[in-house]
């Protein structure tokens, strides 16, 4: 399992770890780092949001520090803290201008403007947080040279495809009434303790559904607690099994500030010892570009046993 707010784009993650400039503050429009007349350059031409833009700049591309600019601003309405952005993006050499990565192959990325994306990656957050949909934000940096191999400057480039506001936690009587109407999965368990579902044809709930099985008698759960837990996952969409520690034979471990939003949401507060069964939209699990990087894609379905905090 992996928390979802914890993915960003591999090429954002290699900027990021260049480290150095000022810390910029959380402010309404995207923040500008470092010296962004070295971006002065950069020719953007949008190809849309499923083909890699055209990019000219002069070469090389030298920076000595992260350099954030927006260099081609959209026309949508400013992203907000909160909402979920969906990215695409293209990653070149700033010595030679050769594709390093280009991300548009694999469809947006989702990332959260969250306070625990700010705090873990905060020249990223900066950048993008008052952006306006539609913008392609620069990020420039050094690369990591070595006496006798100097390493070329890197530079991304990520356009703001769209954001909306992320979908909440249903309330428990907002949940009862879909079990009711016959909108939530039936479980039942076999004699080892294996959990199954019959998934009814009808859309997903839009936001996150939290069904408590059964009781624990332990301690309630926060945010940040490691915990164990057996689980079964299920797509919404086929009813597809695509993981169960139940069929490995042992329980996981993991912490709940590290996997997908939905966990972290729908078990926070739930007691050890509680069997849930958590419906968990799109947005809080892996996301619209699931599929393209080998997860499970569209809502989901767990049952979860929670076993254990540790």
């Amino acid at each position: 399992m992996r928390r979802l707010l914890a993915i960003l784009l591999p090429a954002l993650l290699l900027v990021t770890a260049c480290g150095g400039g000022d810390t910029p503050a959380t402010e309404p429009t995207s923040k500008s780092v470092g010296d962004v007349s070295k971006l002065d350059s950069l020719k953007i031409t949008d190809n849309g949001n499923d083909k890699a833009p055209g990019i000219e700049f002069s070469k090389p591309l030298a920076v000595t520090g992260p350099t954030v600019k927006v260099v081609k601003e959209g026309d949508g309405e400013p992203v907000k803290m909160g909402q979920i952005a969906e990215l695409v993006f293209i990653a070149v050499d700033g010595t030679d201008g050769k594709t390093l990565e280009d991300g548009y192959a694999k469809g947006p990325q989702a990332i959260e403007l969250s306070e625990q994306m700010k705090s873990g990656n905060e020249l990223i957050f900066d950048a993008i947080i008052g952006a306006k949909v539609g913008s392609h934000v620069a990020i420039a940096a050094p690369g990591n040279s070595s006496a006798s191999a100097p390493a070329s400057s890197q530079l991304v480039v990520f356009k703001i495809a769209s954001a909306k506001n992320a979908p909440g936690l249903l309330s428990k009587e907002e949940t009862d009434q879909l079990d009711k109407d016959g909108k939530l999965p039936k479980v039942t368990f076999d004699d080892k303790g294996a959990p199954s579902v019959e998934i009814p044809k009808t859309d997903a709930p839009a936001g996150l559904s939290v069904k408590v099985l059964s009781e624990g008698t332990g301690e309630e759960l926060k945010d940040t607690d490691t915990i164990d837990a057996n689980y079964t996952g299920w797509r919404w969409e086929d009813s597809t099994k695509f993981d169960s520690s139940y069929d490995r034979g042992e329980a996981a471990t993991f912490g709940l500030n590290q996997v997908i939003k939905g966990w972290t949401l729908g078990l926070t507060g739930q007691k050890v010892g509680s069997k849930v069964l958590l419906t968990i939209p799109t947005d809080l699990a892996y996301g619209a570009s699931a599929a393209a990087q080998g997860k499970p894609a569209g809502p989901l379905v767990f049952v979860v046993e929670i076993t254990a905090k540790k």
